[in-house]
């Protein structure tokens, strides 16, 4: 059997088995690896040379920056930064929406983008009374036509990127993709602002995820910590003043409980240690008691309005809340705490204890399965201590930050990298893994991640699926198959025109990309259309653009991209849904892909 014949007998496995999603995809991209060495048809390096693919180690460095904008706060804060703008318009609301997730697919890539503003538009969408069904969609559509905007957008971009410069025509520029970009994304926000509102439904998903934007308000209510708290600031003359920060005892005020130490110059919780002027004491207790203390010691209280006065002091960008759940035969069921009890850890203070929904006072308690706490720490000590297997978290403290604290810790590094990073491969001054490696390694360089962070904010899916595909398209290209397909085309349409090629590409690249991953349809399709390109003696790089917005044009059913699949259940979509709205999406893209293109890419 030929290796031509051995190519197309895989091919037409892949795309059943990814249709049919009988097997994951990732056993399926590394099958199609393993299938091609053992048919003889791609060598042992081959097989496997896909995996540490320059466009593999791009993709993968992208997640890491992904992870950095979002773990920073920026992404929180331009979701605030559109609730805030949008008001009641639904235009203007639909506008801002697309437009925003389609800037932020351009620079950190389609499932960073939609995963990041996907609550935030949940959220959004409760607060205006709106269905999510008629939101969530064309978020995810614009962020396909945002991908086009620049070279990061999506892992297409990047195999095109490398194709191009493989045939000689030279990479493509940074911000090159954003000519067929630009048009697709006006086009898309037109159309969805005009048409959406009747081909979208109107419902709302059984799943949502939580808005815990208000976490830090709902906490300090349910435990009742604006009830008797008070901060007292250390004034110059208090004795106070020099003291371990550690030694302070509260002994004499029986009904007093140290909460917490803030530095006196906001930046949260103390981390000196000595005590100095200015540094605010966080008492809970009773308010004669209180009184006593700053009388006693030359502290000066600070005048508390509201609950949110509260959680500015406890919750902020430097240090959070967390609560946690005792589970059964947890190690700390029968050990004894307090309100005010610092952790064994050191750096993890506990604020308040609940037993069935009731506070158990300022007395010691012996803990039992079930009992709740309310600790209090940097975010850093939150994520390091709350791993713990003996506490069950009720809110991961990753994901409030990311949602409740805007422009936190390391966002300005975060943007600073980013920047960075953008013009690195806008002046094209090194390879684009080499400008993704730097703004990874500078992401937790920097400390906006850290390492296991970083390593969790990979999508290993993705990055198994391009790598372990890689040598389909080598082996399509290096058997004869690519040009086989090609002249077929080829000889399909004729000499009708170029045109006629575009269009050719586009109706097989859109088929196959409503079925299958656009990624593994781009690494079938991009040798055929060099190949057909070279056929019919035109310049491969139109050809290669108009393949780009097919593989973006993943309108049709919910299996197309994973963000088309990670909507439904928050919009309560059904699989016919996406057709209505996709179809008009589908045709711009096409008149986008055959006419546009060619004005800017010659043939």
């Amino acid at each position: 059997m030929s290796h031509i014949t051995l190519t197309f007998l895989i091919i037409a496995a892949v795309v059943v088995l990814f249709i049919t999603d009988a097997i994951p995809v990732v056993l399926v991209a590394l099958g199609t690896a393993l299938a091609l060495y053992f048919t003889g048809v791609t060598t042992p390096t081959e097989s496997i040379g896909g995996l540490g693919d320059p466009a593999v180690i791009f993709i993968a460095s992208l997640f890491v920056v992904s992870a950095g904008l979002d773990a920073s706060g920026v992404t929180a804060w331009a979701g605030q930064e559109l609730i805030a703008r949008a008001g009641q318009s639904r235009g203007r609301l639909l506008v801002l929406m697309m437009t925003l997730v389609a800037v932020l697919t351009a620079l950190i890539s389609v499932n960073g983008a939609v995963a990041a503003l996907l609550p935030v538009v949940v959220v959004m969408a409760v607060r205006l009374k709106r269905s999510p069904s008629q939101l969530l969609m064309p978020l995810v559509f614009a962020s396909h036509a945002g991908s086009l905007l620049a070279l990061t957008g999506t892992p297409v971009n990047v195999l095109v990127y490398e194709a191009a410069t493989e045939a000689g025509l030279g990479p493509f520029g940074y911000f090159s993709f954003a000519i067929a970009g630009i048009p697709l994304i006006i086009g898309t926000i037109a159309i969805v602002v005009m048409f959406g509102q009747r081909l979208l439904p109107e419902r709302s998903g059984r799943t949502l995820p939580a808005d815990l934007s208000k976490h830090d308000l709902t906490l300090v209510e349910q435990y009742r910590l604006d009830d008797g708290l008070f901060q007292l600031r250390i004034r110059a003359n208090s004795p106070y003043v020099g003291m371990p920060a550690t030694g302070l005892d509260l002994g004499r005020y029986a009904s007093l409980t140290l909460v917490a130490i803030q530095a006196g110059d906001g930046s949260g919780r103390l981390r000196r240690p000595l005590l100095a002027e200015g540094d605010l004491l966080i008492v809970r207790g009773d308010a004669q008691a209180a009184g006593a203390l700053a009388a006693d010691q030359l502290l000066a209280f600070r005048t508390q309005d509201a609950p949110e006065d509260v959680t500015k002091t406890l919750f902020n960008r430097n240090s959070g809340l967390a609560e946690i759940i005792i589970p059964p035969r947890s190690g700390l069921v029968g050990q004894s705490v307090f309100p005010g009890m610092i952790t064994p850890s050191g750096d993890l203070v506990i604020l308040a204890i609940q037993r069935r929904g009731e506070d158990t006072g300022v007395e010691a308690t012996v803990l039992a399965a079930g009992d709740t706490l309310l600790v209090q720490g940097t975010w850093e000590a939150l994520d390091r201590n709350l791993a713990d297997p003996d506490v069950l978290v009720v809110d991961s403290p990753e994901l409030v930050r990311r949602q409740a604290v805007p422009m936190g810790v390391g966002a300005k590094s975060a943007l600073f990298v980013l920047a960075g990073m953008v013009a690195l491969l806008a002046t094209n001054t090194v390879p684009s893994a080499i400008a993704g490696l730097v703004a990874a390694f500078a992401m937790v360089l920097l400390r906006v991640v850290t390492v296991d962070q970083a390593y969790r904010s990979i999508n290993w899916t993705t990055v198994i699926l391009v790598g372990a595909m890689i040598p389909l398209s080598t082996a399509m290209s290096k058997s004869g198959a690519a040009n086989l397909l090609a002249e077929g085309l080829v000889s399909l349409v004729g000499d009708r025109s170029p045109y006629a090629l575009l269009a050719g590409l586009f109706v097989l690249t859109a088929i196959l990309g409503q079925l299958i991953s656009n990624t593994a349809t781009a690494l079938i399709i991009i040798p055929i259309a060099v190949a057909a390109a070279k056929g019919i003696g035109i310049s491969a790089a139109p050809v290669l653009m108009s393949v780009t917005v097919a593989s973006a044009a993943a309108f049709l059913t919910p299996v197309a991209t994973p963000v088309n699949l990670m909507v439904m259940g928050p919009g309560g979509y059904e699989f016919g849904d996406y057709w209505k709205l996709g179809l008009p999406l589908l045709l711009l893209f096409f008149v986008v892909a055959t006419f546009v293109v060619p004005l800017f890419w010659p043939f």
